[in-house]
């Protein structure tokens, strides 16, 4: 075991996927010599030299075009989009084009593109640069899309992603990239549309994802001096999506807690809270209860971004009056 960064393991994970398959690429905005603007691709131009790691114009549609373009022909790409919020410049590409490829020619053409951007709040770029949009991603038929909240899983999901055969979107939470976990040895593979129980409880399910985890777990310690013991899910990968996980853990608890950085209009908690009234209402002993961001555009201001977004204090103080 080492301690690694989300940063470092962002670049891990990728190397690791290029080493084992000498046709993948990888496109981007400031991806080589600059290694990313968040420092997530030093080293890979050295390793892999310009053929493989390859800058792009500043043009999202174009990146996803020729990421596209060379996938269908059997080239396996990874992608970088720089904020996730520019996914709204390059969405028919994403939405009509590559989620539809599959399907459209009944599996004669696979779109193996791993699309990376950076997600989420917290780092004080403004309503523009900080929105977490991965609930637009998951209502896409044919997509997959992937939030990990630790360095182990960035690497495991990442390889996951890169051996799938259909477009994951790959979303890594900008106020994650310093922190850092226990990262083991040798290859790292996981598997997609598998959450992960990352703390055991009996009173309450709290499912959570990226930046919202560690909060939630912060949250659970809280609780649990206040007599409140809570299971905490990362729920990690949204399409395919860990419903047995889910399902197991409110069938023990009673109560559900979803923690959302989207805005609560459509928020993906809102799917999850339907699947639950579904399939374990009479396990339930109250409402699934959603802790969101409001549906409003993310503050500049550094007061008011941490006011709007799902807070360790917001957490602990909804289950517990909740429960109470």
């Amino acid at each position: 075991m080492a301690q690694l960064s989300y940063r470092d393991a962002v670049s891990l994970g990728i190397a690791q996927e290029m080493r084992r398959d000498p046709q993948l690429v990888m496109l981007g905005e400031d991806i080589a010599g600059a290694g990313g603007v968040f420092k997530t691709t030093v080293g890979l131009l050295d390793e892999f030299g310009p053929k493989r790691i390859r800058d792009t114009p500043i043009s999202e549609q174009a990146i996803l075009g020729a990421a596209m373009g060379a996938a269908m022909t059997g080239i396996p790409v990874i992608a970088e989009i720089m904020f996730s919020d520019f996914l709204a410049v390059c969405f028919d590409i994403v939405a009509n084009e590559m989620a539809k490829s599959r399907y459209m020619t009944g599996g004669q053409v696979t779109v193996p593109v791993v699309i990376r951007t950076a997600n989420g709040a917290g780092s004080r770029f403004g309503a523009q640069h900080s929105q977490s949009v991965e609930n637009w991603c998951m209502m896409i038929p044919g997509l997959k899309v992937v939030a990990p909240s630790n360095p182990a899983d960035v690497i495991g999901l990442m390889a996951a992603a890169v051996r799938d055969p259909d477009p994951v979107v790959f979303f890594e939470h900008k106020s994650l990239f310093a922190t850092k976990g226990e990262v083991p040895s040798g290859e790292i593979v996981d598997e997609l549309g598998k959450a992960t129980t990352v703390r055991s409880g009996s009173d309450c399910t709290i499912a959570a994802l990226a930046l919202m985890v560690p909060r939630a777990l912060q949250a659970a310690d809280r609780l649990a001096e206040e007599g409140i013991s809570a299971e905490v899910i990362d729920v990690r990968s949204l399409v395919p999506l860990d419903t047995q996980t889910i399902l197991g853990s409110v069938a023990k608890t009673g109560h559900l807690f979803t923690v959302e950085e989207n805005p609560r209009l459509c928020g993906w908690g809102a799917e999850v809270a339907s699947i639950v009234a579904e399939e374990a209402f009479w396990d339930l002993d109250g409402p699934v209860v959603r802790i969101t961001t409001p549906h409003i555009p993310l503050p500049s201001a550094d007061i008011l971004e941490d006011l709007a977004l799902p807070s360790v204090d917001r957490i602990y103080e909804t289950v517990r009056s909740t429960l109470d």
